[in-house]
Order: structure tokens, then C-alpha cells, then sequence
């Protein structure tokens, strides 16, 4: 009974100590203890636009024009498998002067401890981002934004910088329209701010990215009012990779 006690201690205490990492996600704690991880930037008056879920060739290529025409650039977080489908639409995100980031192979939780896992499905990712693309990422983040230890460790061996967000549209809902999307993102538009968009509904209602698309001009405007830049996580005074390998 002692042994199967402790064994059941050991897991549970594993356990918790992989989901630990996960409370980045709860506000007070991303102001005090993980505000770099939750994307707040040091350049001044700059606004980070940030993209998950793609490549995607029937919405990205959509959200590539709108940004062309808006004269922004952002960066986008690519899933490994998305990317695989559409190798060329990786290439052309960095010919277009955007940056490209790690957003996993799958969009799936890691919830229960797998380091081996992790280790391969991340360095995969950013072997594929990094091959397809033409350009070594400096992020990932997590999907769902749950950040547990196996994937933040795996992400800190392969020399890359979590980073959450920490304003978002609700751009993934079936009722989401682009007045909604920037209405839900412009009290988190502020210098420092790093805003999450989505280029595709892989992993949303179907069609949201519509909404998404339609936002994008209100977000534009309200930050040229304002005086603050859009761009990507590269200009946001965020350090980047740690070069650990």
C-alpha cells in the first residue's frame, strides 16, 4: 500500500508540475511574472500582429492581400502540418516580408507529460518552418495558449521564445463578423500589445476567417488614429531565439 501510495504521489506531483506552466495564461500572473511570455513588447507605440493555424490556401492568401494593401507586415504562427499541405504558401509569407513562427505540428494540448514528444514534434515543426519557408523562427506558442512544461522545455532546447498575447478578437467563433473582432481586440490595442488573429479555421467555425479578414482594416485604422505601428514580433522588443541547442 506504501509503495502504491507513493507511486501515486510521484504521478500526481509530475503531473502537476507539467501543468504548472499552464497558469501563464491567468492575468495577474502573465503581469508579474510571465509578461515578456504573454508578448508584451519594449518598442515604443508598436502593436504585434500575430496569426495561428495556417497556412491555409483558401483563407491566407486572402489575409496576405488585405495586409499588402494596409502596408503591415505580421507574423504567423505556422502549424507543421498545415504547412506540409501548402509548402509554397510558407515561402510566400517570407516573400512578402512577413514572419514566420512555430506553432506545433498538431493543434492538440499536450496535457500529460511526454518530453520525447514534445522534443520531436517541435523540432520537426521548426525544421519544416525553417526548410519550407527560408527562414529560422524565433517563436512558438503553444496551442490553445496552454503552455505545460514538456513543450515550454522542448521549446527552450530548440533555442525558441514563447510567447502568448495579450489581446485577441474571438475571431474563432460562428458568430464572429469583423465588427465584433475588432470590437473584442481594441481595448487590448495599446503600445506593447500583442494581438491574436486567425488565417485559418482549421481549427475554427467554418468560414470565421471571413471575420477575421473584414477586422482587419478597422484594427489598421484605429492603430494609424492612434499613432501606434502594426508588425510583427521581430520589431516588438521582445528578445527572440536563445540559441540554446
Amino acid at each position: 500500500m506504501r509503495i502504491a501510495t507513493g507511486a501515486l504521489a510521484a504521478a500526481a506531483a509530475a503531473e502537476f508540475l507539467h501543468l504548472a506552466p499552464a497558469a501563464v495564461r491567468l492575468p495577474p500572473l502573465r503581469r508579474t511574472v510571465a509578461r515578456r511570455m504573454a508578448g508584451h513588447g519594449t518598442a515604443p507605440g508598436h502593436v504585434a500582429l500575430t496569426f495561428d493555424d495556417g497556412p491555409d490556401p483558401r483563407s491566407t492568401p486572402y489575409v496576405l492581400d488585405a495586409l499588402d494593401e494596409l502596408g503591415v507586415r505580421a507574423t504567423f504562427f505556422l502549424l507543421g502540418a498545415m504547412l506540409e499541405r501548402a509548402p509554397e504558401l510558407g515561402g510566400e509569407l517570407v516573400r512578402r516580408g512577413h514572419e514566420v513562427a512555430v506553432h506545433g505540428w498538431f493543434h492538440r494540448q499536450q496535457w500529460y507529460p511526454a518530453p520525447a514528444r514534445d522534443l520531436r514534434e517541435l523540432r520537426r515543426t521548426e525544421e519544416a518552418v525553417t526548410g519550407l519557408c527560408g527562414a529560422r523562427p524565433l517563436w512558438y506558442r503553444p496551442p490553445y495558449g496552454v503552455l505545460t512544461a514538456g513543450p515550454a522545455l522542448a521549446a527552450r532546447r530548440l533555442g525558441l521564445r514563447s510567447v502568448l498575447w495579450t489581446a485577441w478578437g474571438r475571431d474563432w467563433t460562428a458568430d464572429a463578423t469583423g465588427a465584433s473582432v475588432y470590437a473584442t481586440a481594441r481595448p487590448g490595442l495599446a503600445g506593447g500589445a500583442t494581438l491574436l488573429l486567425h488565417d485559418s479555421d482549421c481549427t475554427s467555425a467554418p468560414d470565421s476567417w471571413r471575420a477575421t479578414l473584414a477586422a482587419l482594416p478597422l484594427i489598421a485604422a484605429h492603430c494609424r488614429a492612434r499613432h501606434l505601428t502594426l508588425g510583427p514580433l521581430r520589431d516588438h522588443g521582445v528578445p527572440g531565439r536563445t540559441d540554446r541547442r
